[in-house]
């Protein structure tokens, strides 16, 4: 349970290797803040955390959570906002089934996640899981845009360390394979809302005998909203799947499918789940409905698929069938044991995947644990044509190098649920043949659309305020830089065209047109990827679902990871919230250490923000003692990198923990040596020689107690003294710290 009160600066409760190592991390910033007088709160944005929040009636008072989303939804706008967020997990439905079993074993009375709601208590308690699923967490608290870069000390570090790249050949097969129409870019619509358009706005199915349906009610639309509707026909796609599996195969590389089945929670599970039907072809025509009625969901993946098989009579028979379908290569998730690209739909988002098989050389993984070529499937071209203009720039010119690279920044347009990750509620599969509209308050119908059953359908808006404060944090990155500036906007896209309305009089009204670029984003990538080639820097100034997609792909480009990225919220009404990096890997970490006990996580991403945090704090609260923690805080971080203390990959080497070590030395002998705070370097003076009079013990005790296996008491609700026993195992650092 997290703390009530408002701190001076909240740190979240999360899951996964993320929150292992809060509970190594987080007790040394405690401790040294309070020396500053600057109090360390929490609060708890967990998949579990949230799935108890969601439920109260079914617990004791005991087990019992406060709604702490609901609460930093509220804080995030407002001035007093000091937020450091971790990566949580955007939990498809495989991960919250599974967290929610886990809670049900350990006593927490909660009802199942119903599949196929029946009665309206079902329908009730599956509405209210449906709002913990996919990006239930980022729209509520980015309450502001995006500024995301390479912190320099990273970025020199990753230069004079180059990470390994695969190299790339001009006859390269790895390619990537979209739709060529009938996809959600091809049907987009869109349009600014005026001021006779305002108000309560409504999405409505008609069916063919002229049957009205609203899919949703009181939909408020402000005056300036860009909104959106479109669709992608689920005739189309499967059909382009089926031609990509037989491609694929007539290439001799491997199939995969790359989406984001977390964040976009509606679609893009139903499109993995016309993927996996596509995969199993005439055994998913002969049986599925026989299977789907066992229980078996192809949205949930194909391991879900063959788990329902392994319970049904005619297994043998249908095993058999799936055993001699003439497919091509799989890309593997763990060829180890046999996990597939298709088995479950989290294990593959496409912003950490792509990345991966770009850093490779164009490589994936097959069954046998062989590296090959392989066909990215990536069905709609929205943002598809940036990893393809990727792919082949590194077969022209071969893979980047690292050691002379510019870096490409961010300024991303995400506050107020802002396109498509806020999508989720206004996304839906057409029940039958009609027509999907959506009807203004006003009674106009803003935009139609005529479907087919099973066709997904969505809409997305973004707010005027967010677009135009987008905009001014455009224009203040690139004058703090002098950096090139694009605007990765496509023209031809209905969407991209309104905010090209916005942007272009902005920049005009400001007399910077000249210093900004407007281009589509395969040639924006094209451009940027030869201005970082020079090792010259550029700004990408994108949409919400592309700044998620490209602060990955330039970051593991460029350092090696995205989890060591400064990402900075500038929230609209004043506070600050700052993200650490993505938590794509963070489920192997996990494994490892429950095998291994060693985590292999790398907090840079958190000593980064909480450089900024404490910064900000001294900036908005005029508070020099929290100044000096983040400006030592900062040189501790600098130490981490000059002195390769970040954690290793191999059990036996030094791991996150051993990192918490040397980050609070080098934290403690920058506050020691610094001078602008007299107390304060009394007070750290003894700490600091402590920790290095006592470096060979703790080192030890953190090294005693690798290479075995380790109890957490839970995955998604782990036990917090068998995690603290864990992750802070040296009682000699212990002492020290508090």
């Amino acid at each position: 349970m997290a703390e009530n009160s408002t701190p001076d600066i909240l740190y979240t409760i999360v899951d996964e290797a993320p929150e292992l190592a809060s509970a190594s991390l987080l007790p040394i910033i405690r401790s040294f803040a309070a020396a500053a007088g600057v109090s360390v709160g929490t609060k708890d944005i967990s998949l579990a955390g949230r799935i108890l929040a969601t439920f109260p009636e079914a617990l004791s008072d005991e087990q019992r959570q406060s709604d702490d989303l609901a609460e930093l939804g509220q804080l995030v706008k407002t001035p007093e906002a000091n937020v450091i967020k971790l990566p949580n997990i955007s939990a498809s439905v495989p991960q919250l089934t599974a967290a929610i079993k886990e809670l049900q074993a350990q006593g927490f009375a909660l009802p199942d996640y119903p599949a196929d709601p029946a009665t309206d208590a079902e329908k009730e308690i599956r509405a209210r899981y449906d709002t913990i699923k996919g990006s239930a967490v980022n729209p509520v608290l980015r309450e502001g845009n995006s500024d995301r870069r390479s912190a320099k000390a990273v970025k020199n570090f990753a230069q004079n360390n180059p990470h390994s790249m695969g190299a790339w050949s001009a006859d390269s097969k790895t390619k990537v394979s979209s739709m060529p129409g009938n996809d959600f870019y091809a049907n987009e619509v869109s349009a600014t809302i005026s001021a006779a358009q305002v108000g309560t706005a409504k999405i409505e199915f008609v069916g063919k005998d002229g049957a009205v349906t609203v899919l949703k009610d009181s939909w408020p639309l402000e005056e300036g909203t860009v909104a959106d509707a479109t669709f992608m026909s689920a005739k189309a796609l499967s059909s382009f799947l089926k031609d990509a599996i037989e491609d694929t195969k007539a290439d001799g590389t491997m199939f995969s499918l790359h989406m984001k089945a977390t964040m976009m929670k509606v679609s893009d599970p139903i499109i993995f789940g016309h993927a996996v039907k596509a995969w199993l072809g005439p055994v998913w025509d002969k049986h599925g409905a026989a299977i789907e009625a066992a229980g078996g969901s192809a949205n949930s993946g194909l391991g879900a698929v063959l788990a329902t098989i392994d319970g049904m009579d005619n297994a043998a028979e249908i095993k058999a069938e799936i055993a001699a379908l003439d497919r091509p290569s799989m890309y593997m998730v763990d060829s180890d044991k046999g996990i597939t690209n298709l088995h479950v739909p989290s294990d593959v988002i496409i912003d950490a995947s792509m990345p991966a098989v770009i850093r490779a050389g164009g490589k994936g993984w097959d069954e046998t644990g062989a590296k090959g070529d392989t066909n990215c499937v990536i069905p709609d071209r929205c943002y598809s044509t940036v990893y393809d203009e990727t792919i082949n720039f590194f077969k022209a010119n071969g893979a980047l190098d690292v050691t002379t690279a510019g870096s490409v920044a961010n300024v991303g347009l995400m506050a107020q649920k802002a396109e498509e990750y806020g999508s989720h509620p206004t996304t839906f599969e057409a029940p039958a043949d009609g027509t999907i509209r959506i009807v203004l308050a006003n009674g106009e119908t803003l935009h139609s659309h005529e479907v087919e059953a099973g066709d997904i359908w969505r809409s997305c808006t973004v707010k005027k305020a967010p677009i135009e404060n987008w905009i001014e944090l455009a224009m203040d990155r690139q004058r703090l830089t002098g950096s090139e500036a694009i605007f990765w906007l496509d023209e031809n896209r209905a969407h991209d065209a309104e905010l090209i309305k916005y942007v272009k009089p902005a920049l005009e009204a400001a007399g910077k047109s000249d210093l900004f670029q407007i281009l589509a984003p395969r040639e924006a990538t094209a451009q940027s990827l030869k201005t970082i080639t020079a090792g010259k820097d550029s700004i990408a100034i994108t949409g919400n679902v592309l700044r998620d997609y490209l602060t990955d792909l330039f970051p593991i480009l460029e350092l090696g990871t995205s989890a060591k990225m400064l990402s900075i919220v500038k929230l609209m009404n004043g506070g600050g919230l700052f993200e650490t990096g993505a938590g794509g890997s963070a489920p192997k970490h996990v494994q490892q250490l429950v095998e291994e006990n060693h985590l292999r996580w790398d907090s840079m991403g958190e000593f980064c923000a909480l450089g900024e945090s404490l910064n900000f704090l001294a900036d908005s609260k005029g508070n020099a003692k929290a100044g000096v923690l983040g400006a030592a805080a900062e040189a501790a971080t600098q130490g981490i990198l000059d002195h390769n203390r970040s954690p290793s990959r191999k059990v036996g080497e030094p791991d996150n923990r051993a990192s918490h070590y040397w980050f609070a030395r080098y934290w403690a002998e920058a506050l020691a040596a610094q001078g602008d705070d007299a107390e304060l370097a009394a007070h750290f003076a003894p700490i600091a020689a402590e920790l290095a009079a006592k470096e060979e013990a703790i080192l030890a005790e953190l090294a005693a107690v690798q290479g075995q296996a380790a109890d957490l008491g839970g995955y998604y609700h782990t036990d917090p003294a068998k995690t603290a026993a864990i992750m802070r195992p040296s009682a000699t650092l212990n002492a020290i710290i508090g």
